[in-house]
């Protein structure tokens, strides 16, 4: 089984960075793409950023593109998420995602493991 542990979320101000990480299974973390996803109250969990297995494709909502790096470290088996600039419609519950693919997608159906979540507050 794939298992995600994400870290890193927190209470920030606007306009300061934060950096998430996702700690992946090790035998599998080198063969598949992973994604950030978020999720506010009230709202459908939304693509935030992937990465291909490789780590040479890489995909952006338009709303955090020019803010949000996604990385992946494969000797760590760790995936990052480097959010600058934070605005308050960041604020959500981020969630580290697996597809058991190597190619970057962006739809929450295309991928079929999810760690807990981390929180994102930023206030104005």
């Amino acid at each position: 089984q794939v298992q995600l542990v994400e870290s890193g979320g927190g209470l920030v101000q606007a306009g300061d960075s934060l950096r998430l990480s996702c700690i992946a299974s090790r035998r599998t973390f080198s063969l598949y793409a992973m994604g950030w996803f978020r999720q506010a109250p009230g709202k459908e969990r939304e693509f935030v950023a992937a990465i291909s297995g490789s780590g040479g494709s890489t995909d952006y909502a338009d709303s955090v593109k020019g803010r949000f790096t996604i990385s992946r470290d494969t000797a760590k088996n760790t995936v990052y998420l480097q959010m600058n600039s934070l605005k308050p419609e960041d604020t959500a519950v981020y969630y580290c995602a697996v597809r058991l693919g190597g190619r970057v997608e962006v739809l929450v159906s295309d991928y079929g493991y999810w760690g807990q979540g981390t929180q994102v507050t930023v206030s104005s």
